[in-house]
């Protein structure tokens, strides 16, 4: 069930301050406040949707649209055009990466790694 105080929740209604980067009325765009990159930007629609799964299937195809044209006109507006990652985490439990924040939404990261980052990937290609 969607907690309607999850903080991507309470960032959209302004209750907590974010560093936006594009907003429209199906979706806003700001930056994490732990970047893995130099860019690293998270894109959330504005509708309750638990995870990405959830969003594809049950949000209106005017709200997805609106989701994308925000999604690329962040990419656009951080400069992002080639090698960059995208990725959303789904469940508790998900195999790799398990989701923190139970409302969908898309990490867009690109440039040069933070050691934090460069750590997981060591991990993750099990060079550690």
């Amino acid at each position: 069930m969607y907690d309607k105080n999850n903080i991507f929740a309470k960032i959209i209604r302004g209750e907590i301050p974010s560093k936006r980067i594009v907003e429209n009325e199906y979706a806003i765009s700001f930056y994490d406040v732990n970047p893995m990159c130099e860019k690293h930007a998270l894109v959330v629609p504005r509708g309750e949707y638990e995870n990405i799964l959830d969003f594809v299937t049950r949000a209106p195809m005017p709200e997805q649209a609106g989701f994308w044209d925000c999604f690329a006109k962040t990419a656009s507006a951080l400069g992002v055009k080639n090698e960059f990652n995208i990725f959303a985490n789904a469940g508790a439990n998900a195999p790799l990466f398990k989701q923190s924040v139970f409302h969908f939404h898309l990490h867009i990261i690109a440039g040069k790694t933070t050691p934090e980052c460069e750590k997981l990937v060591k991990c993750l290609l099990c060079e550690e």
